[in-house]
């Protein structure tokens, strides 16, 4: 239920509001064509997606005119839940597969989000600049860094440095090993109370 996020996010907008209540009937429109989403995990949509997307604001509130890059954005998250978020900040929500944008844009147009763009491109094409890149469990993190460090401005004007953050899983030690004495960890159990959450965590390399 949208409540469960509200819950946690009691000072959102009516339309914000509005906004997330949509996002559940429309993936699952969406996904009767084009499966984006486990179809044995769409019944848990809001808790396993669109919540854990939304963990990322809770280490970080996006200025005003923040560019972020969504990294193998699959469905558009967390890019979609987080343009809702930050309407200020634009976001741009990449995918090198071509049914994954074609829903993400649908669904960025059905909820009339003017600050999302979607490219459909490989990361190594991209050589765009972005304050913060955002990627969830695409592949490993020491993989992750080497392909978007490229397109992380130098300079910005954020409460945290502009750099790379990241939605995991499990046991992550080995793919921080180069990364340690930078990266800094939030365990998302921490902010939502959810079990799903329990093994769940944020990375924040600033670059």
């Amino acid at each position: 239920m949208p409540d469960t996020i509200f819950r946690y996010f009691p000072t959102l907008s009516s339309l914000q509001n509005e906004r997330i209540s949509l996002l559940q009937p429309l993936y699952m429109k969406w996904n009767r064509m084009i499966n984006v989403i486990s179809r044995k995990d769409i019944e848990n949509f809001l808790i396993h997606h669109v919540l854990h997307s939304l963990s990322i604001s809770k280490i970080i509130s996006f200025k005003p005119g923040t560019c972020i890059l969504d990294v193998g954005s699959g469905g558009g998250l967390p890019g979609i839940p987080l343009a809702i978020l930050f309407p200020d900040s634009q976001f741009t929500l990449l995918d090198s597969i071509g049914k994954k944008t074609k829903v993400i844009s649908a669904i960025a147009g059905e909820l009339s989000l003017d600050n999302v763009r979607v490219i459909r491109k490989r990361v190594e094409e991209e050589e765009g600049k972005y304050d913060f890149i955002t990627g969830r469990a695409v592949t490993g993190f020491e993989q992750f860094v080497k392909l978007t460090r490229k397109n992380v401005l130098p300079t910005g004007n954020n409460d945290l440095r502009n750099g790379i953050v990241y939605l995991k899983g499990g046991d992550i030690t080995e793919e921080l090993t180069l990364f340690r004495d930078n990266a800094v960890v939030w365990d998302i159990k921490d902010f939502f109370s959810e079990p799903f959450f329990e093994t769940k965590k944020i990375i924040y390399l600033p670059c």
